[in-house]
């Protein structure tokens, strides 16, 4: 083979790699037993290498720093040598890994490709035999080469990380910015969850979307806003609008005081808001994945995704027409990328026609395959008459909650789609909605009697 060793990837890669070596337990776990300490082209890789994996082998988890050092101690006698060893780990220690996900790629690429190697000599040799009632073992050697790295992550003792399980705030989430919707999520979203923004046409799924995407990167937080059909500029100048209060409108006429408030916005903030417009029907998850890859390759961590909206996602293969079914596989694969890449996901969907008139939009009322409804952590839904339209107010329901309480109603709550402001003062279950509805169709038809007996007894006057 043309590679023998990492060489050809630099360096920084192989300090890259041992560090996720070392503090990446999960990812050390896929490609430890076939990591061969010769894949590196410096003695001291190679030796921090072998104590890594005999370390892994004896205790089936990845060394400390600590641990290393101390192993370089007891192991290494020449002054020089260990020296020289303690001042690598101590390199590997405090290297910033900017691109893990293409160092982890990488390192497990070139390892399937040393397996495979070696898996095609052994199955030559027993074809060279005529050993052709070995199939099965020839077989075997092939599927045991392609299966490096994809080891069951999922996988787990009931027992393990107890003192992380037991932490109070054991999700990390991520607000979106609307305080009665966080409180009832146990504070937003967390990283390997995936909400859903459910509406008709035109409610404002793009006023949620980003107003979250600001809300997250206000707190710090690295967040990729995905969109498929708005011009980039009208975003930028909706995130314009949440900072200054200046309606869309208006930025241009307070050109000066809206470019004074990004800048400082820009400068005080430790995150990243990243604005991306792919094309519609065409792009797939894995090129959005790919995409994402490169992101983080270039030294930016995701956060968390908005994705306006799942519907433009096409399926990577054709399911003979069979729509629901190439939906329910984009979502499928888009709550696998959210897992993948540790990032927090919201996505929006169309509702169906009869969603368009509803007081209250429920997920039956989702465009579509149902299956979207059923992989979400959380559907949130959006509504509005033509009366709320015009006052600028909007219901809005937790109609699924894996998260916390769900069934929830904010009715008539304030939602400006010019100056994406939204806010939530009044809650209703779905049944004490009804029952609202109940009341107000009975005082409707108490004040039509009435109206018609006055009409009456003027009338008779």
């Amino acid at each position: 083979m043309k590679d023998k060793n990492f060489g050809y990837l630099g360096h920084t890669f192989q300090i890259s790699l041992l560090n996720l070596l070392v503090e990446d337990k999960r990812f050390a776990t896929t490609i430890i037993d076939v990591i061969d300490p010769k894949y590196f082209d410096n003695q001291y890789f190679k030796l921090i290498a072998q104590m890594v994996k005999e370390y892994h082998k004896k205790y089936e988890t990845s060394p400390s720093y600590e641990a290393l050092e101390q192993i370089a101690r007891l192991e290494v006698t020449q002054e020089m040598a260990q020296r020289n060893i303690m001042d690598m780990i101590g390199q590997i220690k405090s290297h910033e890994v900017l691109d893990t996900l293409f160092t982890q790629e990488k390192a497990t690429k070139f390892c399937k490709q040393q397996e495979l190697g070696k898996a095609m000599t052994k199955v030559k040799e027993i074809m060279d035999k005529g050993d052709f009632e070995n199939y099965e073992r020839a077989e075997q050697f092939i599927r045991e080469a392609l299966q490096v790295g994809e080891k069951d992550l999922g996988t787990q003792d009931v027992f393990d990380h107890l003192s992380t399980v037991l932490e109070d705030d054991y999700r990390h989430p991520i607000p979106m910015g609307i305080e009665g919707i966080d409180n009832l999520l146990n504070g937003g979203l967390a990283k390997g969850e995936l909400g859903v923004i459910l509406a008709p046409t035109g409610v404002g799924k793009t006023t949620v979307l980003t107003k979250i995407a600001n809300t997250a990167y206000n707190m710090g937080y690295n967040v990729l806003q995905i969109f498929f059909e708005d011009n980039p500029k009208i975003i930028q100048r909706k995130h314009f609008t949440l900072w200054t209060g200046v309606a869309p409108k208006d930025l241009s006429e307070n050109r000066d005081t809206v470019f004074d408030k990004v800048n400082e916005i820009k400068a005080n903030n430790k995150g990243k808001l990243i604005l991306k417009k792919l094309p519609s029907d065409t792009l797939t998850i894995h090129q959005i994945k790919n995409q994402i890859r490169k992101i983080i390759a270039e030294g930016t961590k995701i956060d968390l995704i908005t994705f306006d909206y799942i519907d433009c996602v096409a399926p990577e293969k054709s399911f003979g027409g069979d729509e629901w079914k190439s939906e329910g596989s984009v979502m499928r694969q888009f709550e696998a990328m959210c897992y993948e890449f540790d990032i927090a996901a919201w996505t929006a969907t169309q509702g169906n026609r009869s969603s368009i008139s509803s007081e209250v939009v429920t997920t039956d009322q989702m465009g579509g395959s149902i299956k979207k409804a059923q992989i979400g952590h959380v559907i949130i839904s959006v509504a509005k008459s033509l009366q709320q339209k015009e006052l600028g107010l909007a219901t809005i329901a937790i109609t699924k909650s894996r998260l916390g309480q769900d069934g929830i109603v904010f009715e008539n709550c304030k939602f400006d789609n010019e100056l994406l402001e939204i806010s939530t003062e009044q809650t209703n279950t779905f049944l004490g909605f009804e029952e609202n509805k109940e009341e107000k169709r009975r005082d409707r038809v108490v004040q039509a009697l009435k109206r018609r007996e006055q009409t009456l007894g003027n009338n008779n006057s």
